[in-house]
């Protein structure tokens, strides 16, 4: 009987959603009665609807331009939801070239007594900013933002960058009830399609005829003495041409959640992507742009913002000759030479494979963007000799390029391959060391470019444990107070990230930041170590004082002894997980803790030793106390021994992290003595 409702619930969903009038404007009574997704309940939002279309049209002054429309259909549910109220658009632009958005209009639907009033769209909630040299950007926010409102949205965005069709995204944070989708591309374009994603997404294909009418002026007459006045017709001229469509229907698209220790979400969200391979225009050759990664590297090589800006040197070569003059060691040589390009240019957080004002310009003015440094980097490190190459690298947040594609990577770092080594380097990050990369590059894997032309991938994940030993010497009394002293040595990428976190936050900030972190714990005499001797372990030492840090109950008392040390939670919830677990870097942890007991107290019972271990090597766990006659000693190693671990191992670092937690949950037994 019960499977029989739930089958007669999704049949009337999916008759609504069927049936439903997805016409700009046409909101209905049942769209903003809707208390919750009736698929998902835990939505604080749900597109309704989500089309798309992007085609091209011609214009006889500017050639082919690359025109999108967007019509979107919103379900708030609760104050949750309320951010999807606010909508930006990304427009790209490059010297006079720009894309520009128009037709914005909107609504702010709501049921005020039975009735359907809406809100419009207003100048007032639309804000235009430029972002950057090549990025400007439309924000609005829709009015009249309620519990159970619904708000719908349409533009149209020109673009000039017709090579450059921006990805169609069928999954979003949120539900999908349904979406429409359709791409249109002339003859002249020749597009790889690539899917990424979990859902089944095969588009309608289908081939039509089109035209493009040019419009010539023709002038008769007025020549000679009885020809008369002179005239002027128009004259047409149809240029014939196929079009291929894509059509793409879903309904009822699951959310994606967001995960843990993923390097982006966006990565494994359903889309397709249209990269334009070649194009081949009337009475012309084609003109290829990326088929395979040989092409896509020959491409971004030959670049005069790439290639070229490798092979300049005479705006350096007096300093680098005065800094290496007498050095030998290919290694002290890396080391001088990444210093000195750290010290001497700042980075201006741009990304880019590309240059913007060029490797000179960058280091004569001190600053330039990720190309800049680090091709400069590369060319110094050739001309001191050195087999230096640049890496194409995608940042986490921009994804993992699966197919040969220029617009994949968005980064560049050096290699230089020593023997039975390569050594990486980024010196847009002063707190960066050799083969410590900053963490926005640590990305799967990066494409080398050598002289030659050849290209391979090369693993951007350290190999080297980041360690964090941790030793507290603290005094529990019989109030449940803990004071005490506590010291944290950090190497590899957790000492670059403590540097980033310290040096560029202020020192008060700081450490009211940190006793926030704990609860509410007084600190005094805070020292750090090393914190700008990068090859160095950085050391964090502070005295503590913190208060209920255990449970008196009659004449017992009973504590963890990792106390505000321990794991406090899961970070893996979900029962299934489709991606891998991206930590970053391998890691090993460790704490080593000794407790003074109060005064007139003995130890009752104690948790037993335990070794958990990850299949594979991936982990281990150990924890093993030593009790004394008043106090208690305990070591706690706990190692991560990869940076990715594969989904097909979740259900055991899931269980690995549960066993965890139950361990450093149980509690130490005092009785008085």
């Amino acid at each position: 009987m019960k499977k029989v409702i739930v089958s007669l619930v999704l049949l009337f969903v999916l008759q609504i959603a069927s049936s439903q009038d997805y016409k700009f404007g046409k909101v209905s009574k049942e769209e903003l009665e809707e208390k919750y997704n009736p698929m998902d309940s835990s939505a604080s939002a749900t597109y309704l609807y989500k089309k798309r279309r992007t085609f091209f049209v011609y214009n006889t002054n500017d050639g082919f331009e690359l025109i999108t429309e967007v019509h979107e259909r919103i379900k708030i549910y609760n104050q949750e939801g309320f951010d999807y109220a606010t909508r930006i658009i990304n427009l790209s632009k490059y010297n006079s070239d720009e894309e520009k958005v128009s037709g914005l209009k909107g609504y702010t639907f709501n049921l005020i007594d039975g009735k359907i009033e809406e809100t419009k769209l207003k100048k007032d909630g639309i804000f235009e900013s430029e972002e950057h040299d090549y990025l400007d950007r439309t924000k609005f926010t829709m009015p009249n933002i309620k519990e159970g409102s619904v708000i719908e949205y349409e533009y149209r965005i020109g673009s000039p960058f017709y090579w450059n069709v921006d990805e169609f995204v069928f999954q979003e944070d949120i539900p999908i009830k349904k979406i429409d989708a359709r791409f249109e591309a002339p003859e002249y374009f020749n597009f790889k399609i690539n899917t990424k994603g979990f859902l089944m997404i095969t588009p309608d294909r289908e081939t039509t005829r089109d035209k493009i009418t040019f419009t010539d002026k023709v002038r008769t007459g007025g020549n000679g003495l009885y020809d008369g006045a002179a005239r002027t017709s128009y004259q047409n001229t149809n240029v014939e041409f196929s079009k291929e469509i894509y059509n793409y229907s879903l309904e009822n698209v699951p959310a994606l959640k967001e995960e843990p220790y993923v390097n982006s979400i966006d990565n494994y969200r359903s889309a397709v992507k249209y990269e334009l391979s070649y194009t081949k225009f009337p009475n012309t050759t084609m003109k290829f742009y990326s088929t395979t990664w040989e092409d896509v590297v020959k491409t971004i090589y030959k670049s005069s913002s790439f290639g070229t800006e490798l092979d300049k040197s005479g705006y350096y070569d007096d300093d680098i000759n005065n800094l290496i003059s007498t050095v030998s060691d290919p290694i002290e040589k890396i080391n001088l030479i990444y210093n000195y390009v750290k010290a001497r240019v700042k980075w201006n957080g741009y990304y880019g494979k590309y240059t913007n004002d060029g490797v000179r310009k960058a280091y004569k003015e001190q600053a330039g963007n990720v190309a800049e440094i680090n091709l400069m980097l590369t060319s110094m490190l050739r001309y001191a000799g050195l087999n230096a190459n640049p890496v194409l690298v995608s940042t986490r947040k921009n994804g993992i390029p699966l197919f040969p594609t220029r617009d994949g990577y968005n980064y560049v770092i050096s290699a230089v391959e020593v023997p039975n080594d390569v050594i990486l380097l980024d010196a847009t990050s002063k707190y960066a060391m050799p083969n410590v990369l900053p963490f926005r590059t640590l990305n799967w894997e990066g494409r080398v470019i050598r002289k030659d032309g050849s290209n391979e991938t090369i693993n951007l994940y350290p190999n080297e444990k980041s360690q964090n030993t941790i030793s507290m010497l603290a005094d529990l009394n019989d109030m449940a107070s803990l004071e005490g002293g506590i010291r944290y040595v950090k190497s590899s990428h957790k000492a670059m990230s403590f540097r980033e976190d310290y040096l560029e936050t202020n020192k008060e900030q700081f450490l009211e930041d940190l006793e926030n972190k704990y609860n509410g714990m007084e600190i005094a005499d805070f020292e750090v170590k090393n914190d700008t001797e990068l090859s160095k372990p950085v050391m964090e030492t502070f005295k503590f004082s913190l208060e209920n840090q255990a449970d008196i109950i009659g004449d017992k008392i009973y504590f963890s002894p990792l106390f505000f040390l321990k794991t406090k939670e899961n970070p893996f919830k979900l029962e299934k997980r489709e991606f891998p677990v991206d930590f970053g870097y391998p890691s090993k942890n460790k704490y080593m803790v000794n407790i003074k007991l109060p005064e007139g107290y003995k130890v009752e019972s104690a948790p037993e030793p335990i070794i958990l271990q990850l299949p594979d090597n991936l982990g281990v766990y150990k924890y093993n106390i030593v009790l004394k006659q008043s106090a208690v000693q305990l070591i706690v190693e706990a190692e991560i021994n990869q940076a990715i671990i594969s989904p097909l191992y979740y259900d055991a670092l899931k269980e690995y992290f549960k066993q965890l937690i139950e361990k450093e949950n149980e509690q130490i037994v005092l009785t008085k003595a």
